[in-house]
Formats: structure tokens, sequence, C-alpha cells
């Protein structure tokens, strides 16, 4: 009987996958544990960077995006020279090239807080022990602001950059950063904002393809489904909105402006793949790649066994789909 309730079980995770069309994660190998990832590839050799949340902000390799990934250490083993809580745990790491450095943009706070900053490392290799910590860029948050300061994202246009960022509270801002993209040149503005409940957005990612800016972020719960899972539909998934301009404007497919409740969903849990969100879109030889953590039902649901997903994404009418 245990044998047929797990076999109805797999069949109906796998007809849910079917009729939302999703695709399942791309194969992984190797280190393949993941938490908000960034990757770059490094334009030298070739060799592909992932970067996860935790600790000092830990570093693998690889060959490919599917692995085998290698752990090779941590970007600021000592911490952030940040002086603030939880600065030797660091998050949401975001990296990109900017002239002839790599950038590390990193967040330091603690759990359910308000009092974050932004910080920044800078290296020409990413190797382990290559990072030099800069602190802050002088993107911070307390509870007088609207905005909770963690959850960089760099986006360039042209000569110019733009810092997004936010969690919870009033959800997603960007700011202007100087012609250096290491401090920031002016006040922040709102891009995204959903009223509902606890405003569950964070997580942001922008990137450019044929003629739009896609602002993607998480909306949901991230975190601890093994001790609190929760109700269906309210853990992590990948939302996305448009614009023809990066620093406002942006849509859903439906024409619901972003800062007043749009969004519309781009990946969420189907199959075995529970709350993907903490994504980033790499744009690989084959085109735009979206990568993500998850949580893989047959694997665990805790923080400690999420994985490293990615997908080609595929294009329709303009939108991406996975």
């Amino acid at each position: 009987m245990i044998f047929v309730f797990k076999s109805v079980i797999a069949a109906t995770f796998a007809l849910a996958s079917l009729v939302q069309g999703y695709s399942d994660p791309g194969a992984c190998s190797g280190a393949c544990w993941a938490h908000d990832p960034s990757v770059i590839k490094r334009t030298s050799d070739g060799l592909y960077f992932k970067f996860n949340t935790g600790s000092g902000i830990e570093i693998a390799t690889a060959s490919s995006l599917s692995g085998p990934w290698t752990i090779k250490g941590y970007a600021l083993s000592g911490g952030s020279i940040i002086d603030q809580a939880g600065n030797t745990d660091l998050w949401a790491p975001d990296v990109q090239k900017v002239g002839s450095l790599y950038h590390m943009y990193y967040a330091v706070s603690t759990f359910g807080s308000q009092t974050s900053t932004i910080g920044l490392a800078t290296s020409s290799t990413m190797d382990v022990g290559s990072w030099t910590d800069l602190g802050s860029v002088g993107i911070t948050s307390t509870s007088a602001k609207p905005y909770n300061a963690i959850d960089p994202n760099l986006i360039a246009v042209g000569s110019s950059y733009y810092m997004n960022f936010g969690s919870f509270w009033h959800d997603i801002y960007q700011a202007p950063l100087n012609s250096a993209a290491k401090k920031v040149a002016s006040s922040a503005y709102n891009l995204e904002y959903n009223s509902a409940g606890t405003h569950p957005s964070e997580g942001s990612f922008m990137f450019y393809y044929s003629g739009y800016y896609y602002l993607l972020w998480s909306y949901g719960i991230c975190c601890g489904y093994d001790t609190s899972k929760p109700a269906s539909g309210a853990e992590y998934k990948i939302m996305m909105c448009r614009s023809t301009s990066a620093t406002g404007g942006f849509v859903d497919k439906s024409g619901v402006a972003c800062t007043a409740n749009g969004g519309t969903v781009l990946l969420e849990s189907h199959g075995t793949t529970y709350g993907p969100g903490g994504q980033g879109v790499f744009t690989d030889s084959s085109g735009p790649v979206l990568y993500y953590h998850y949580a893989k039902t047959t694997v665990g649901l805790g923080d400690g066994s999420y994985l490293f997903g990615w997908n080609l994404l595929k294009w329709s009418s303009g939108w991406p789909s996975v």
C-alpha cells in the first residue's frame, strides 16, 4: 500500500508539472547546494563560478552549469568590515564584471531585521583569497526607511549603473550608483510593491533582452519548509514584470503596474520542485539562463537541502517562460 501511495503521489506531481508546463531543473552534479546563488563565467578561461548566501559567501566552480561543482572556499572568510550585526553571515551575493574587476555585492543583516547594509568586495580573478572588501556602498536601512537594504542586484545601462534591492516592507527599490558602481549616487525609488499580506517580495534581479528590461523577484515564504510548511502557494515563487526603461514603468503580462500589485508568475512549485526563488539570469552561449535555488521534495525541505536549479529560458511574444 505504501508503494502504491508513493506511486500515486509521484504521478500526481508529474501531472501537475505537465499541466503548468514548467520544465524540470537542469542537471547538477557535485556541490549542488544553493541559497540565493549568483552565477558568472570568468572571461579569461570560461570557468563558471557559483556564489552562495551564508558565512563569508561560499565559492564553487565548474566547467559547465551542470557541474561537477567543486567548493573552493569563501570570498570573505573573516566576514565583512561593515560594523553591524550579521557581518559574519553574509547574504544574497550578486557578482558582475565592471570594467576589469569583478564586483560582489552582498547584504549584512539579521533575519527579520530592517537594520541592513549593502556591501561590496572586488577581485580581478574571483579566486578564493583575491577579494578586497570595500564595505558599504552607502545603501542602508533602519526602521525609519520604507525599504530593507538587502538582496542587492546591479544593472548596467550603457555607462550608468543602478542597484536594485529590497525585501518585505515596501518591497523592491532602485538607487543610481556612481560611474565606478561602488557608491550610491542619489536617492532610492520604488520599482515593485504588492500590498497583500506582509508584502513578501524580495531578491530582485533585472536583465535586458531584446528591447526590454525584465524585473524578476521572489515572492512568498523563503525558508523553514521542514519545520513550518506554508499553505499551498504561499511558498517562494518567481515573479516578473517588464519595461522599456530600467528605472521604472514595469508592468506584468496583463498590463498591471508592478508598483500596484502587478506581477506574472515565471516559475513556481511543480512536480518535485518546491519553492523556487533567489533567482538570477545568466547569458550563456545558448541564450539567457534562469538560475535559482529550490527544495526537491524527494530530497528534503530544509534550508540545508536546497539545490541549484537552472533552465534555458523560452520566449514568446516578448515574455520568458520555463
